[in-house]
């Protein structure tokens, strides 16, 4: 087993998605992190990112972390930065307001405006996963980043509150304990993928991160450096293997198959005449099918999938603010001519999101798949959190979300700004 020194920090991330569990372990040496090992295995117990079956995810949680932990070279690892996704995931925007005590912002100032932003009704089945701020401000002055240190008498926060089910939390925190680890800090999906995949001057112009997993697609929003939405769609990757296999009338695995070495979503790209013989079902001898078929059931789902993207985007006047356009990732992102369709039906630039790469198996890392994953990882390395995330008890989520905030509120703000 490998030995860790004294100024080395083990760190672990857990991505538990609905077709996928997987988790990588690495080690943090002078502010660089280096990848020990990684680990994936199927998910059987997830159904668009919502446990189903406790037993089965346990299961893969636990083969996908002693995978990771046999290739690191690593006996024990106790705690993990946890990825959060499904259906049941809501987000909206807020805003607080409060009056200076010394006419002069201070950090505690800060941290009031902070709590009546997020002193909204929300639903007692519901639990706040994360506070984000956007702008504050001071007076009249708009789009402050950093107000600590300003004079004024009226303080204005407007943040980006996500909540999700606490049962559908507590599942999962239930899973990833039998699994033998801590769940030390829950983060939003799509914020993770956002940390791993885009860039400072794409978050600062405008940009939409789509990340097309198994069973749901995570939609991140950002403008000047903040996210200002995010929302969860029950449509995925799986779908597209699903219209397939019953259009074809053949298995999942054979629709997989099919969609990943012949699919494309651009039907008029396809040669008219080609055809591939496809297995059907036990007994059914295999037949041929014509490739532009295919793709006609695939653009399908994909002018249905972006359709819902476009209309999150107009309805909440977001599709103007784009600038950077659209950044595809996760799994999804790699089905064949996804992007330049992407392109034509949003009428933006559209790209595939790639991870950044550390050291340490960097060409295994260079994977949309990952992009989740690898986020997590970041935001477990940062020692000044950017985000406060659910804390766990005995007892599960606590309803505090925010109230470390004052500890260390300049370097958050120089760490998110």
């Amino acid at each position: 087993m490998k030995s860790i020194s004294q100024n080395e920090k083990i760190i672990v991330a857990l991505d538990v998605g609905t077709t996928k569990v997987c988790t990588i372990i690495s080690k943090v040496v002078n502010s660089e992190i280096e990848i020990l090992g990684v680990g994936s295995h199927p998910s059987y117990g997830l159904k668009k990112g919502c446990v189903i079956n406790i037993d089965k995810t346990v299961k893969s949680i636990s083969c996908s972390l002693e995978e990771a932990k046999l290739m690191a070279g690593i006996s024990k690892i106790e705690n993990a930065t946890i990825g959060i996704a499904g259906n049941h995931i809501y987000s909206f925007n807020s805003s607080g307001v409060v009056a200076t005590k010394n006419k002069e912002v201070t950090e505690i100032d800060v941290e009031r405006v902070l709590d009546a932003a997020k002193a909204v009704v929300i639903p007692s089945d519901r639990e706040i996963l994360h506070v984000l701020p956007q702008e504050f401000r001071v007076d009249n002055t708009r789009g402050i980043k950093d107000p600590v240190g300003m004079h004024g008498v009226r303080l204005e926060a407007n943040v980006h509150i996500v909540t999700g089910q606490t049962t559908l939390i507590q599942n999962l925190i239930r899973c990833v304990d039998q699994a033998g680890l801590k769940a030390n800090e829950i983060i939003l999906q799509p914020v993770a993928s956002s940390k791993s995949v885009l860039s400072n001057e794409e978050k600062e112009l405008g940009v939409v991160l789509i990340d097309i997993g198994g069973g749901t697609t995570d939609i991140a929003v950002w403008k000047e450096n903040c996210l200002i939405w995010s929302q969860i769609i029950p449509v995925g990757g799986n779908h597209f293997t699903n219209d397939l296999a019953v259009g074809l009338k053949v298995t999942s695995d054979e629709a997989e198959r099919i969609k990943i070495n012949h699919g494309s979503v651009l039907p008029d790209k396809v040669n008219d005449s080609s055809n591939i013989l496809v297995q059907g079902v036990s007994g059914i001898k295999p037949r041929e099918v014509e490739i532009k078929y295919i793709s006609k059931i695939l653009n399908a789902r994909a002018e249905e999938l972006l359709g819902v993207v476009k209309r999150i985007l107009e309805n909440n006047q977001l599709i103007d603010k784009m600038n950077a356009g659209f950044v595809i990732t996760g799994g999804g992102a790699l089905l064949n001519d996804l992007v330049p369709f992407a392109e034509y039906y949003l009428e933006k630039p559209a790209k595939v999101g790639y991870p950044v790469t550390f050291g340490g198996m960097t060409n295994v890392m260079e994977d949309p798949k990952l992009s989740t994953v690898l986020g997590l990882l970041l935001e477990s390395k940062s020692e000044d959190e950017e985000y406060k995330e659910i804390e766990f008890g005995e007892n599960g989520p606590s309803e505090d979300v925010i109230s470390k905030f004052s500890k260390s509120l300049k370097k958050v703000f120089k760490e998110i700004f």
